[in-house]
């Protein structure tokens, strides 16, 4: 079985979605709702990766090794200024949408084995992860006139 892969993959996704969460808020602490959202958004990120931990030790035994492929590196900083804000935006996207696609997997390895538990777990965090992914579209569709049009 092969449930723990993903499990880990989307654990780990969380971790790091958090981590660049936490970066962006610090980086662009100019921008009042980027640093206070950022924060928030990363707390919900914690959350969801400590849901996983039950899952993550109940499947963990039969699991190989995780291929070091199924992890991906998105984010490796942030920027200046607001195109800097803009980029640092679509890269968070970016990171929340691998955790998107990785709970959408794992929500369908919980019908196939079963695991109500698993799956009311997929489906809250699910939900929340769209809900980040819509507030981060519509924040670059706000910051992108100013920062593609207006001289720095």
């Amino acid at each position: 079985m092969h449930l723990a892969h993903y499990l880990g993959l989307l654990h780990r996704a969380q971790v790091n979605l958090a981590d660049a969460f936490r970066q962006v808020a610090e980086a662009h602490a100019d921008e009042p709702d980027i640093q206070h959202l950022c924060q928030q958004q990363a707390q919900r990120c914690d959350a969801h990766a400590e849901r996983l931990q039950p899952f993550a030790a109940r499947y963990a035994e039969e699991a190989p090794d995780e291929p070091d492929r199924l992890h991906s590196q998105l984010f490796t900083g942030t920027r200046t200024g607001g195109l800097g804000l803009l980029r640092d935006l679509q890269d968070l996207y970016l990171m929340a949408a691998e955790c998107d696609i990785a709970w959408t997997v794992v929500g369908q390895a919980a019908y196939g084995v079963r695991d109500e538990d698993l799956l009311a777990t997929v489906q809250g965090c699910e939900g929340e992860t769209a809900i980040q992914l819509k507030w981060l579209r519509t924040r670059m569709k706000q910051a992108a006139p100013q920062a593609l049009v207006v001289a720095d």
